[in-house]
């Protein structure tokens, strides 16, 4: 059996250190641009009308989608698998869904807030299920039940193959709801902070620098950051109707 430094990478002096560094740099500021044009391109895709009003069972009572926006513009809402026949269903939820959810920081709601963002989970398990799981897991997350609805089928989460998860993105315009965008599998793995939620938004980071369609929201970068106990309570709700 190989030793651990009989397999090590090559010894260098610190000059050929940095050298292979800065070559490295380049391609990760290359594959950074890469990303950046990537998220321009998913700002500009099409969308589609949520056409159905589906209500969700929540531990406010009964919500619409329109309701789970919070009167914001963009909603990200994560499908989480806990349903019948999944894991460990009755009393927990997907353990790949609950190391996802586990990286969604505890204060990353308050940041999203301020880019008129909502961001909310939801599963075909009934609300006492979710909840009970939401508690022993410690999460702040708001979660919804799809356990009465068609939701789950109606956007191919709940297949005769099975389960899956992932991420959907809205847009809401006074009523109406659109869809912008959806990732699942590996494409969840950039998610789970800030910057990667916002850069699955349609509105972006809202930040001059990035390449968004004419009239999207923008302001300077980083002016708009704040800690996150000193967001106003109105913050990014005034984009919600227009």
């Amino acid at each position: 059996m190989a030793r651990i430094s009989d397999v090590m990478p090559e010894i260098v002096s610190d000059a050929q250190w940095r050298e292979a560094s800065e070559a490295l740099l380049t391609k990760e500021k290359a594959l950074t641009r890469a990303r950046d044009a990537l998220a321009a391109e998913r700002r500009r895709l099409p969308m589609t009308k949520v056409e159905n009003a589906y209500i969700f069972e929540s531990a406010e009572g009964k919500v619409s989608l329109v309701d789970l926006f919070d009167n914001r513009p963009q909603l990200l809402l994560y499908h989480f698998m806990f349903a019948p026949g999944v894991h460990g269903w009755p009393t927990a939820g997907c353990p790949g869904c609950s190391m996802f959810t586990d990286n969604i920081g505890q204060f990353t709601s308050e940041h999203l807030k301020a880019r008129g963002i909502t961001l909310a989970l939801v599963s075909r398990a009934p609300l006492t299920s979710l909840e009970a799981y939401r508690k022993r897991m410690g999460w702040p997350h708001r979660w919804v039940s799809s356990a009465n609805n068609t939701f789950n089928v109606d956007f191919g989460i709940t297949t005769p193959e099975g389960e899956r998860h992932g991420l959907s993105v809205f847009l809401r315009r006074d009523e109406d709801v659109y869809r912008t965008y959806f990732t699942s599998q590996r494409g969840c793995e950039a998610l789970g902070n800030v910057w990667g939620f916002l850069d699955a938004t349609p509105y972006g980071r809202q930040e001059a620098w990035e390449d968004s369609p004419p009239a999207w929201p923008q302001t300077q970068p980083y002016a708009w950051w704040r800690r996150h106990d000193e967001y106003p309570a109105s913050v990014g709700r005034e984009q919600a109707d227009g």
